[in-house]
């Protein structure tokens, strides 16, 4: 735009910008002399391949992940199984002892689900009612249906059911009733919807009892009709969409300490997860009481959420399902409960199962089941992991007896061992020997640290031995020391320093086979451990900065390693600059990933020396902030996001002007 009178008054006026303009190109001369970097980036000589399933994601149902969060049902405790059978609900009206009544079927076939509620009107003068809290309330939507599910039985006729969807002042949004069918003497399940008139993300239900009479309730449900794939009953769509928008490699489920539990008692049984809804075994959320400043003693797993539908979710966003089952270890930082070593024989029947269940015919027993459930076809499973965060001569030995087993009837099947809760010291160093010498095929290595730690490592894996197990680094997650709020310990600083870690283990993905951040979710008002990939409410989701290198990462993999060098040595960390390279043959692109931790502008020329005949162009993305500590709040808008634009390609050639800290994806097509 031309500088006119109607834009400025005066002479003075322009000479002042004049000179400005002219100061600050003689800064940025300055600064790009003083700092400028050439790279050089070898296409014709890749230094290894690259596994096409690299970068993942980690699922344990923690800080309300499961239930109250992907997990689309809304009703909390719906079918009393809770230690304290009302638990989220409140009754209504002039009830008497005998009104409503929480009681056992004795029926072996309902060992799994034994409690029901009674309603007994027959005595009582008011209209008695139940209204239940959801999870942290409900998040209800103008004009979505809602669709509601119980099973009762009612001898005779007489009660009348009235079902409402209230606001957060208890006013009714939505509202229909259902007449159950009298003279049932055995279970039966009946269905209403019910359409919403108003949006409110702390909205409830309630159900009024009309007339006279006796009926018998149990898995009362409530789920929204937008599930994922509008699948009943099935998963949060934003939620699942999340993870799909990662294009993960695979899905580690279901945990994390869950699978151990804080005794063997409350450990993840995958049996108990499939079947039937109203036939799975609700247990207590191990992480229901684990933190004294969290406790969340309405948190359990009721397994709407199981090992099936897990299954059923990779194949969904197309990644391979990487489950992890306990060992005959419970927790160590709990009880460290052990099974002994000659009545191990169940839990390795389990894994056997497990891997029958994925992958069996339809006429194996647990192929079978896995068909009823709706899915004929095998999920072809390909990997399983023994144990979680175990360590010591208890976990070698019961590793031992699963490794020696699985290898002889599923040798197809590569086992994943833990390396332990550490990332060095004397448990890591003894697990790291005792599972190379038994070969394992993945050791799982986790990182909780500082982002100064990440920095630091960035050459971790830089000699590691090439022919010795691969590496799963299973949980990572900076953790920024002096952010106070929650979500602000997702900030830019742990999000940054993370990338940077993540060039390491991208140019050393010839021994990193796997990479997943942890935890992943985690709902706002009720999180029990911070930082998370993506924060939630009960109306959206709110990735973080880390999520969007995670995704950088992800959805920018290669297939094979390149060389991308400072003077003939890796760039980790050399002036504040990490950086690593890739080639995609399958599409045809470079991407390179470059990382300036440092508060200063840094201009970068990187030489891409190779056959290749390039596109005048490249696709760039790149995030930064100035503030170390910008972090994505829920309810707010987002702060830190990925932007775009691009760089010409002269000669091979590309000049990158990076920002103090930031982070560049940059991909070039030949």
């Amino acid at each position: 735009m031309a500088f006119t009178g109607k834009h400025i008054s005066s002479r003075k006026n322009l000479l002042k910008i004049a000179l400005l303009f002219v100061v600050l190109q003689m800064q940025s001369n300055d600064v790009s002399a003083q700092d400028k970097k050439t790279f050089v980036v070898d296409m014709n000589t890749p230094k290894g391949e690259i596994n096409r399933n690299m970068w993942g994601i980690f699922f344990e149902d923690i800080n309300m992940g499961a239930d109250g969060g992907i997990y689309a049902e809304l009703i909390k405790n719906r079918s009393f199984e809770f230690f304290r059978p009302m638990m989220g609900w409140e009754k209504l009206g002039k009830n008497t002892e005998a009104s409503m009544t929480i009681l056992n079927r004795q029926e072996e076939e309902h060992q799994a689900n034994p409690r029901y509620l009674r309603v007994d009107t027959r005595n009582v003068d008011t209209t008695l009612g139940l209204k239940n809290e959801g999870f942290r309330g409900m998040g209800i939507k103008a004009g979505l249906a809602y669709d509601f599910s119980v099973l009762y039985r009612q001898a005779n006729a007489g009660i009348r059911v009235k079902l409402e969807l209230l606001d957060s002042t208890d006013q009714v949004i939505a509202e229909t009733d259902f007449q159950p069918t009298a003279g049932v003497q055995n279970w039966r399940s009946a269905e209403a919807r019910l359409v919403a008139t108003k949006t409110d993300p702390k909205g409830s239900f309630r159900m009024w009892f009309e007339g006279k009479g006796v009926i018998d309730l149990d898995m009362i449900s409530l789920f929204p009709e937008n599930t994922w794939k509008g699948r009943k009953k099935g998963l949060r769509a934003d939620m699942v969409q999340a993870l799909a928008d990662l294009k993960p490699g695979f899905i580690r489920f279901p945990g994390g300490c869950i699978v151990e539990g804080f005794d063997l008692s409350q450990r993840f049984q995958w049996k108990k997860t499939v079947g039937a809804i109203e036939d799975r075994q609700l247990i207590i959320n191990r992480w229901n009481t684990e933190f004294a400043h969290r406790l969340t003693p309405d948190y359990f797993q009721t397994f709407g959420l199981g090992f099936y539908e897990y299954f059923l979710m990779a194949e969904d966003i197309g990644a391979e399902p990487l489950p992890i089952l306990n060992c005959g270890m419970a927790c160590q930082f709990n009880t460290g409960e052990l099974v002994p070593l000659d009545e191990l024989d169940p839990y390795i029947q389990d894994a056997i199962d497990l891997i029958e269940f994925a992958n069996g015919s339809e006429n194996t027993k647990w192929g079978k089941v896995r068909a009823d459930m709706g899915h004929p076809k095998p999920f072809n499973l390909k990997m399983l992991g023994v144990g979680n965060e175990n360590w010591g001569p208890q976990y070698v030995e019961r590793l031992a007896v699963f490794q020696k087993i699985l290898k002889e009837k599923h040798p197809e099947v590569e086992i994943i061992a833990s390396a332990g809760p550490y990332s060095s010291g004397e448990y890591f160093e003894y697990l790291d020997k005792e599972l190379r010498t038994m070969h394992v095929d993945i050791i799982d290595e986790h990182f909780y640290q500082e982002p100064k730690w990440f920095l630091n490592n960035a050459k971790r894996y830089d000699n590691y031995d090439r022919q010795g197990p691969k590496i799963f680094a299973g949980e990572y997650a900076a953790h920024s020391r002096t952010a106070t709020h929650a979500e602000q310990r997702n900030n830019w600083e742990a999000a940054l320093s993370e990338a940077a870690f993540l060039t390491g283990l991208e140019r050393n993905a010839d021994v990193v086979q796997l990479a997943s951040y942890a935890p992943l979710f985690a709902h706002a008002e009720g999180w029990q451990w911070n930082p998370n990939l993506i924060w939630v409410d009960n109306m959206k989701v709110y990735p973080t900065p880390s999520y969007y290198v995670q995704k950088a990462y992800s959805t920018n993999r290669g297939t094979h390693i390149l060389s991308l060098l400072d003077q003939g040595t890796a760039v980790a960390g050399q002036d504040s600059v990490y950086a690593s390279a890739v080639l995609d043959e399958e599409h045809r692109n470079i991407t390179l990933k470059l990382v300036n931790v440092s508060g200063q502008a840094k201009q970068i020329a990187l030489n891409l020396n190779g056959s290749q005949k390039l596109e005048k162009n490249a696709q760039v993305e790149f995030i930064t902030a100035n503030d170390l500590g910008a972090f994505n709040a829920v309810g707010k808008e987002l702060r830190v996001v990925p932007q775009q634009t691009t760089l010409p390609v002269n000669k091979k050639k590309v000049d990158l002007p990076m920002q103090p800290h930031a982070f560049y994806t940059i991909k070039i097509k030949y």
